[in-house]
């Protein structure tokens, strides 16, 4: 069940352009401590700058944590490490990378979390990645984060706390030590509505997928749904699939361009099946898609770094925020609009069925060569 708590002021931040200088001027502005947990960390000018405010912050004495994923970050130089860690910053590494046919090689820290002296905090789909570096398209790399402040921030800190304790234990064998509760954040009188949704192989194993299909099965005018990796399950399916034959607008944003080959044509396979119910999809075209965004009915709005397939929905440990305000949903709702004008082209159920006999071959192979590695890893049934 989600807990939503009032009184949260929460700023919708539109790609690295947004969200990089808010983070760093937060980092900046620490006087305490600092938590930064990310799948991906490049040693790029993004990472280097984002790695200067963070070891400026540990030698005027902020306890600075930095929580990297084994596998996203496996390309970081070991010096890029060693720097920040001769300037006092905490780097621990969550689950190094271990042999690929283990199933717990694949459960990965894939949410992006920052939390500043429990005052501010940030969650989204942003990696610490220079998203102006995008080779042949159009800059920058099409992605969402809010910033957060208000009695919500709690259990970010909460659980980004938990979280490196767990992993601190783990590896280093130290006693874990009892913490000083958080002091009480005050709501704010004009603040909205919002809950933190996670994901984890423990307790909260279907939390953000349970989010998304009450929103969907509530919804009565319109369900749009941008999302990187889609891939979604029988249920997931169903419930669009239901929402538009009932007379919801269903609208997907999708990946247009190939990043990652398999999972590309597998979501293919399925957009027969979304068009036959009248579900509209648009693939983004200008630059990488790498949003994990919805809105329902222009109140209930999701940002964060899950998306719609096995790997986030079964596997990762994911973050979303959950947002209950028409004027965010409205904002939100403006920049994907924008995003299917200006940088995605709509894909026809004509156009659909002229597609070459071996484009449709090859998405039904990649299709069942996903589920074939679902099942594999124990999580046929899951899905």
């Amino acid at each position: 069940m989600i807990q939503f708590v009032d009184g949260n002021r929460i700023t919708l931040l539109e790609n690295g352009t947004d969200y990089f200088p808010a983070l760093e001027a937060a980092i900046d502005r620490a006087v305490r401590e600092v938590y930064l947990e990310t799948y991906i960390f490049e040693d790029d000018r993004t990472g280097q700058q984002i790695a200067a405010a963070l070891k400026r912050a540990a030698r005027r004495g902020v306890t600075t944590h930095l929580l990297l994923d084994g596998y996203g970050t496996k390309d970081l130089p070991r010096e890029r490490i060693d720097d920040m860690r001769s300037a006092g910053v905490q780097v621990l590494i969550y689950r190094p990378v271990l042999a690929k046919f283990r199933r717990s090689s694949y459960r990965r820290l894939h949410r992006k979390i920052v939390v500043v002296d429990n005052r501010t905090a940030f969650v989204g789909g942003i990696n610490i990645i220079d998203d102006m570096d995008t080779p042949n398209q159009t800059p920058p790399r099409y992605d969402y984060a809010v910033s957060l402040e208000g009695p919500l921030v709690q259990a970010v800190h909460a659980t980004a706390r938990k979280l490196w304790g767990l992993v601190a234990w783990s590896q280093l064998k130290r006693r874990r030590r009892r913490q000083q509760r958080a002091p009480l954040i005050l709501p704010f009188a004009d603040g909205v509505s919002a809950a933190l949704v996670l994901r984890d192989n423990i307790n909260h194993r279907r939390d953000i997928e349970d989010a998304y299909l009450d929103a969907i099965d509530q919804a009565r005018g319109e369900v749009i749904v941008a999302n990187a990796y889609f891939l979604p399950g029988r249920r997931f399916r169903q419930a669009l699939i239901s929402a538009s034959r009932r007379g919801v607008k269903v609208t997907l944003l999708l990946q247009g361009r190939v990043e990652y080959l398999l999972l590309h044509y597998a979501t293919r396979a399925l957009y027969g099946v979304f068009l036959d119910a009248g579900i509209e999809i648009y693939e983004y075209h200008r630059s990488f898609l790498h949003a994990k965004v919805a809105v329902v009915d222009g109140i209930w709005a999701t940002v964060g770094s899950s998306n719609i397939d096995p790997f986030s929905l079964l596997l990762s440990r994911e973050a979303n925020v959950v947002v209950n305000d028409a004027d965010f949903s409205v904002r939100l709702k403006g920049s994907l609009v924008r995003a299917m004008d200006e940088g995605s082209r709509v894909v026809t159920y004509e156009s659909w069925k002229r597609q070459p006999l071996y484009l449709r071959l090859m998405s039904w192979l990649s299709y069942g060569s996903v589920r074939l590695l679902m099942g594999v890893a124990g999580y046929g049934r899951m899905h």
